[in-house]
């Protein structure tokens, strides 16, 4: 009986998350006194996943699922658990794995708990620390089915190096026309810059900038941080932005070390969905945005005076610090 992990991977390379997952999943499989495998699609060089605790990996690949479908993933899931007699499956909080995960639960027949926030409170009963409430509490989640699949919340648990012997073998699922009734239409893919997705830190701007003409503010900033760029939902909806770039609660949400908005004045649904980052600073020149009562750091006055500035303090730090 193995712990299993679905490590995900994009044009063959691991995401940043596998790792995560990959870490936390090697203690879990500590406390139950197990070992810790993963099952991965089309990646091509899993030995990175040696770092992180991971003893076995199940290869899969296959044309068909060259591109991301959750039912087809999710039976992958399903059937190396089912192979490797697996009671507890860990997947990462990704727009990709939140998708699957109902699949899988549903086709183990396993309870679920997502946006898992630390390692188990306890294993018998198992009971698991659960952001709610759009990360405005946390609840105690007790899940007595004999197979559990856990959601881990991004950057809840981090990356934590550990290495292990990694033995690999082809996995070859049995997929059938089922597994493929869900049509994938069209795949827009960002290239040449930091995605939301694996981003340390997110430069997010609003309305407050007035116009997409005006969006260098946010890419400059960025460039010098590493970041990813963003946008509230009013923004995305104008179409000054694309809507992959809308973060909050009803676009995607993030969990990054630091977000800093710019021009963004907090409504409900935004704060909600950046809620679980570290550090937050807002720039607005209106003191009695919403923005403020949450941020860790706020600085009252006009964007267009105040992040180029920020851009040019940072850029003399850096080069005086390389």
């Amino acid at each position: 009986m193995s712990l299993l992990i679905y490590a995900e991977s994009a044009d063959g390379k691991f995401k940043k998350v596998a790792f995560e997952i990959a870490s936390y999943a090697k203690k879990v499989a500590e406390s139950i006194g197990t070992t810790v495998t993963a099952v991965t699609v089309n990646t091509a060089d899993v030995s990175e996943l040696s770092k992180y605790g991971v003893d076995k990996v199940l290869k899969v690949s296959n044309d068909k699922l060259s591109t991301f479908n959750a039912k087809a993933y999710a039976d992958v899931i399903k059937q190396a658990a089912q192979k490797e007699g697996a009671k507890v499956i860990v997947l990462s909080s990704t727009t990709d794995s939140i998708y699957l995960a109902p699949f899988v639960a549903v086709g183990l027949e396993a309870g679920f708990a997502s946006n898992v926030v630390g390692l188990p409170l306890s294993t018998s009963p198992f009971q698991v620390k659960r952001n709610a409430f759009s990360n405005k509490a946390f609840n105690i989640t007790e899940i007595s089915t004999d197979v559990k699949v856990l959601g881990l919340a991004k950057n809840s648990y981090g990356i934590v190096e550990s290495n292990s012997s990694l033995s690999s073998e082809d996995f070859l699922p049995s997929l059938n026309d089922a597994d493929f009734t869900i049509k994938v239409e069209n795949v827009e893919k960002i290239t040449g810059q930091v995605t939301i997705a694996d981003a340390e830190v997110v430069i997010s701007g609003g309305r407050g900038l007035k116009g997409p003409e005006n969006w260098g503010l946010v890419e400059d900033l960025a460039a010098v941080l590493g970041a990813a760029t963003a946008c509230s939902k009013p923004v995305s909806d104008l179409g000054w932005r694309p809507h992959s770039e809308h973060v909050g609660q009803t676009g995607k949400p993030v969990a990054t070390n630091l977000y800093i908005a710019i021009g963004i004045s907090g409504a409900i649904q935004h704060i909600a969905g950046i809620n679980s980052s570290k550090v937050k600073v807002v720039i607005n020149s209106d003191p009695e945005a919403p923005f403020f009562k949450v941020a860790d750091y706020g600085v009252v006055g006009d964007a267009f005076e105040i992040v180029p500035k920020l851009t040019q303090k940072l850029k003399e730090f850096k080069a005086q610090n390389s």
